[in-house]
Formats: C-alpha cells, structure tokens, sequence
C-alpha cells in the first residue's frame, strides 16, 4: 500500500517493488486471498491475472474506485473494525502489506487473520533500517525517509517497529514462521537484515 507526502494513495511499477513479485511467485492459481489496506490494488491486479481469487478491503474511496477499473473486487471498509463476518479459515492468505504499522490494535489484527487465514504475509517498513538510527542519533529528530515520506504530524503510520519487534512479538504469541525475507528497494537482504533491509516480510500462521 504507497503512500505520496499528502496521505494520498499512489500507482507504483511493480518492478521496483520486490516484495511484491516475492509475494507474486508465491501464491498459486486458484488459491483464495484477501488482501487488507490494498490501495490501489497493484498487488492484487498481478495476483489476478495469474488466476488468484483475490478481494480487498479498503477505506480510502479514490482507491477503491480505481481498483474497481481494473476489475477488481474490493470491500469498501476499515479493518481497525474487525474481521468477525469472516469464517475461519475461509482464505488461503491474508496479506498486510505495509498496513499493519496503519492500524490501531496490530496484534488483536493479526491474530483474526490467523483465524480466518491458512497463513498470513505481513510485510511493514523495517524502522531499524542503518540510516533512520544514524539519522535520530544525529538529527534527534524523527527521521523522513523515501520509504516513509512523512513528518511526526501528518504520517499515517502509528506504529514504528523493527524486524526484531515483531520477531520477538511472534514468540510471545507462540506464532510459526512459515518464512521470513527482507528487502531494499531493489534486491532481497540476506545480510544483517535488520540492520539494511528497508522492508521485513514475514509468512505466519497459527501455532498448534
């Protein structure tokens, strides 16, 4: 879900966004999805065209209407108010692509998707990225990045975390890693990912 500096949705070529064609490859023809927060519905139109049964759900109206010109079935609502009208397990994955870090109870969230998904694909902005610590250590400010272009008062983000955040917030809640891979702008980080990877994308599901 990309956001520009007013808040507003905006397009984005998919071949700049690797953890979009990582979650593209994985997910297989005639699987059921539901991808919650999905914007513009970038993701959603390439998983389309591959023979995914994909919807969304989505608050911000001008999104909604542009996914509905490129064909695509969008519920028009704001997941912050629940998932209950959802049965368990009545999709193959739920995907939270930078949206979960939006929302006012993050972990009540996850926890319906893993109830009403086999697995969920959380994907958030790695907040422990090398150059937003250099850039508080030095600047002492809350630090405006390409990634998340906004100022401490007008961010749609309400939750800033790391990759380690939420790994450690994943053993806490006894929760199975299916997979977890980590990106920059162009390429997979394989290396001190919590230190260079700008995006962290983990594949999870409920644990027995």
């Amino acid at each position: 879900m990309a956001e520009g500096k007013n808040g507003n949705h905006i397009d984005i070529d998919v071949s700049e966004r690797p953890d979009i064609l990582y979650i593209e490859k994985m997910i297989q023809s005639g699987q059921r999805v539901l991808d919650l927060g999905c914007g513009n519905g970038e993701l959603m139109y390439l998983l389309k065209k591959k023979g995914v049964r994909v919807q969304g759900i989505e608050k911000d109206d001008e999104c909604i209407i542009r996914c509905v010109k490129k064909g695509l079935y969008v519920h028009h609502g704001d997941i912050d108010d629940g998932l209950a009208h959802h049965l368990d397990q009545s999709f193959d994955y739920i995907i939270l692509n930078q949206t979960i870090q939006q929302t006012l109870n993050p972990g009540d969230i996850i926890r319906e998707c893993l109830r009403i998904g086999k697995q969920v694909i959380v994907v958030f902005p790695n907040f422990s990225h090398w150059q937003i610590r250099v850039s508080v250590l030095f600047s002492g400010r809350t630090p405006v990045t390409k990634l998340m272009p906004f100022h401490w008062y007008d961010t749609p983000n309400l939750h800033f975390l790391s990759s380690q955040d939420f790994e450690n917030f994943l053993e806490k809640d006894k929760i199975k890693v299916i997979r977890r891979s980590f990106f920059n702008e162009k390429r997979e980080i394989k290396i001190l990912p919590n230190l260079f990877a700008t995006l962290a994308l983990f594949v999870i599901q409920a644990g027995n």
